[in-house]
């Protein structure tokens, strides 16, 4: 957990900040203080990504910086996060889905209210695996199960935690319309000295952008809230709800987004922020004869 005063308080007086995360391929880590508690993985980090479809068989490297400022009072909060992610796509079969893998994840960030030195640090590394049903009609649906490893670095919840998410997606037709449902639960719901409160939570990416060629544009939204918890002093519940819109390109094997968001609802975390979004996903190997040219997957290699 960050040191105290650094980041994300639930009141007006303090400063806000945000969160980072993972579908198939992000992840994070909280950020949080005394009064305010929040989301392991950051609301907003699956966005673009089609989480419920089949990614195809390979193994993947996945770069996710994002930054964002929160407007509060009496000084605005700057976070910055750098994800790196390596993905591995099976050919095996579970009970009729395909087999995939967060092989490792770990996330640089650099966190100050504005005015005020930095805070930089690792995050806590998360372990996945998914499960992935083709249901046909280029539908398809998803099932993850991870866990955020606590690792000392004094930066972040260190408390662990599991995240069960659970995706569905259409991407016929160049489309990628996926709605991805984030639960998340610490294993101890505050600190052993009752001071911090680590409620689980909730979280849902929308996503809904079409393919013009190369080319990607849509409307993209998420929404966070904690869930109830215990008895904890100054705890208050969180919540968020933003919109934006994303647009990408993609140049044959590497895939590039870029996204924005800004909140048009929140409780808690003193004032609304706005965060641009990157993802650059790089196949360093890939079953050829996986390539989708006409799916609107980010994972995928262009057969072209």
């Amino acid at each position: 957990m960050l040191n105290r005063g650094v980041l994300r308080v639930a009141t007006a007086s303090r400063t806000a900040a945000g969160r980072l995360s993972l579908s198939f391929v992000a992840a994070g880590m909280v950020l949080a203080t005394p009064a305010g508690a929040g989301s392991v993985a950051q609301p907003g980090g699956s966005i673009g990504i089609p989480a419920g479809a089949q990614i195809p068989v390979g193994l993947y490297f996945v770069a996710v910086p994002n930054y964002g400022v929160r407007y509060t009072f009496p000084a605005s909060s700057d976070l910055n996060v750098n994800t790196a992610t390596f993905a591995l796509s099976t050919p095996w079969s579970v009970l009729g889905a395909r087999l995939q893998f967060i092989v490792f994840n770990r996330s640089a960030v650099s966190a100050s209210a504005r005015g005020a030195p930095s805070s930089t640090g690792l995050g806590q590394s998360l372990y996945a695996t998914q499960l992935a049903w083709n249901l046909g009609n280029d539908v398809g649906f998803s099932y993850l199960l991870g866990g955020y490893v606590p690792d000392a670095t004094r930066f972040g919840s260190q408390e662990g935690s599991l995240t069960h998410r659970f995706a569905v997606s259409y991407t016929g037709n160049g489309y990628n319309l996926t709605a991805n449902l984030l639960y998340g639960h610490f294993l101890t719901d505050r600190a052993l000295n009752g001071s911090r409160a680590f409620p689980d939570y909730l979280n849902i990416d929308l996503t809904a952008t079409k393919r013009f060629g190369k080319f990607e544009f849509g409307p993209v939204a998420y929404a966070s809230t904690d869930l109830p918890v215990g008895n904890v002093p100054g705890y208050r519940r969180q919540s968020q709800f933003a919109v934006g819109g994303l647009v990408g390109y993609n140049f044959g094997p590497v895939n590039v987004q870029a996204y924005i968001t800004r909140d048009v609802a929140e409780r808690h975390y003193g004032g609304q922020e706005t965060r641009g979004w990157a993802r650059l996903i790089v196949p360093i190997w890939q079953d050829k004869g996986e390539v989708a040219p006409n799916r609107t997957l980010v994972t995928r290699q262009q057969g072209q």
